[in-house]
């Protein structure tokens, strides 16, 4: 495909010349200003034509390295990888990988994308993935566990995470029940799992990962709730460092999960809950619940102080708006 390599080569935000990129790309001139005309719309990106200077994006690209993302895992890891793949655009990294669970058994297989053209958050939601902006990553699983055992999977792994996160600096990265990385300012990313398998298992599942990291300019607006990213909190590191670092932590995550369950990560949950002790409303369709964050149970279910006492809620979504 020529759209991508025409994007490696105005990633670094620099003047080309249509000759030159018609001789590094091997076709005409005039194909080089056909696909320069449609990047804005297949790929969102905006390019400047200067007469006398030639092509440049308006802001350069941090594209995704493979070299770089495999230097921040460790080998005992690398060799559990049985695949590692980095699309240019794809319609979801979970979806991707749901399809070829079948090989999970065989080893880790992981997926990022650049772009998602039908990114998946929970509840069905869509998860806006704009080029070359954000983490959108997904790792296939084997669990020795039945599903029933893995309702706390997505709890764990945002400890990871964020724990990730507070380590290169980001302070303020805390956690929304059940599967939400948060900050004062808003929603910074969010775990899905998608899992299938038998009632006694074992389970294959995939664990999804989007985490907003440097949207571009404009973009975001119709995101339907408050959100932020990590430039506005701090210096991100480049996303295929931060790429590698992630899988290191879910795979981790996901190992210490599948011997010891959701109880070593309990206590760690409790210091990253955002909510702990406020008022929230909890939305469970048309049932709005409201009441004290008390934290999680041993299982992963809400604890909610209500007019009825400290009550479990095992599905629905907090708030703080209306509270």
């Amino acid at each position: 495909m020529v759209a991508p390599l025409l994007i490696q080569t105005l990633a670094d935000g620099c003047f080309h010349s249509g000759e030159s990129l018609a001789g590094r790309i091997g076709i005409s001139r005039t194909a080089i200003w056909k696909q320069i005309q449609s990047m804005e719309c297949a790929w969102g990106l905006k390019v400047f034509a200067v007469r006398g200077k030639g092509y440049k994006l308006a802001q350069p690209l941090d594209l995704l390295d493979e070299a770089v993302i495999l230097h921040q895992i460790p080998a005992e890891i690398q060799r559990r990888i049985r695949a590692l793949e980095i699309h240019a655009s794809i319609d979801s990294t979970n979806r991707h990988l749901m399809g070829n669970l079948s090989g999970a058994a065989t080893g880790l297989q992981v997926c990022l994308a650049e772009q998602q053209t039908q990114g998946q958050g929970r509840r069905g939601r869509n998860w806006f993935s704009p080029f070359a902006a954000n983490i959108y990553l997904s790792l296939s699983w084997r669990s020795s566990r039945p599903p029933h055992q893995l309702g706390g999977l997505s709890l764990a792994l945002g400890v990871v995470v964020a724990e990730t996160l507070r380590e290169l600096g980001f302070e303020g990265v805390g956690l929304k029940w059940p599967n939400d990385l948060v900050h004062e300012a808003g929603k910074l990313g969010g775990i899905l799992i998608q899992m299938a398998g038998e009632n006694e298992g074992p389970s294959s599942l995939v664990a999804g990962l989007g985490l907003n990291v440097r949207m571009p300019a404009g973009a975001g607006q119709n995101i339907g709730q408050p959100w932020v990213d990590l430039s506005a909190l701090g210096r991100p590191p480049a996303r295929s460092l931060l790429a590698g670092l992630l899988i290191k932590a879910l795979v981790n995550g996901l190992t210490q999960y599948e011997t010891l369950g959701l109880e070593p990560f309990l206590a760690r949950w409790k210091r990253l809950d955002h909510f702990l002790g406020r008022e929230v409303a909890l939305l469970r369709g048309d049932e709005r619940i409201q009441g004290r964050c008390a934290g999680i149970a041993g299982d992963g279910s809400l604890l909610l102080h209500t007019g009825r006492g400290l009550e479990r809620f095992h599905g629905g979504e907090i708030s703080l708006r209306g509270c």
